[in-house]
């Protein structure tokens, strides 16, 4: 299934909503391309949807949930990918 959380996340001048899959990347990434949403919009486990296209994604059949079932959803499929951690740097 298609999920979607409100769009409550600022960026770049508007809010984005996370647009993710708890079955498969192949269902969320096929589901996006049907959108038209950019492959840059893709980030590890999620698609980064903006305000103005939530009314598209919902009517093509993605779920409104809140934004915690959304990540526990992707934690219990298995598809949430880890958060890449950088390398600290210091000079000692």
């Amino acid at each position: 299934m298609v999920l979607v959380d409100a769009p409550l996340w600022p960026a770049h001048g508007r809010r984005f909503a996370h647009l993710v899959s708890d079955e498969s990347l192949e269902e969320l990434h096929a589901f996006a391309a049907r959108l038209g949403l950019p492959p840059r919009a893709f980030h590890r486990d999620h698609y980064d949807l903006p305000d103005v296209w939530w009314d598209r994604a919902v009517a093509a059949g993605a779920t409104p949930v809140d934004p915690r079932v959304l990540v526990r959803r992707l934690r219990e499929s298995g598809l949430r990918s880890p958060r890449r951690r950088t390398r600290s740097t210091t000079t000692d």
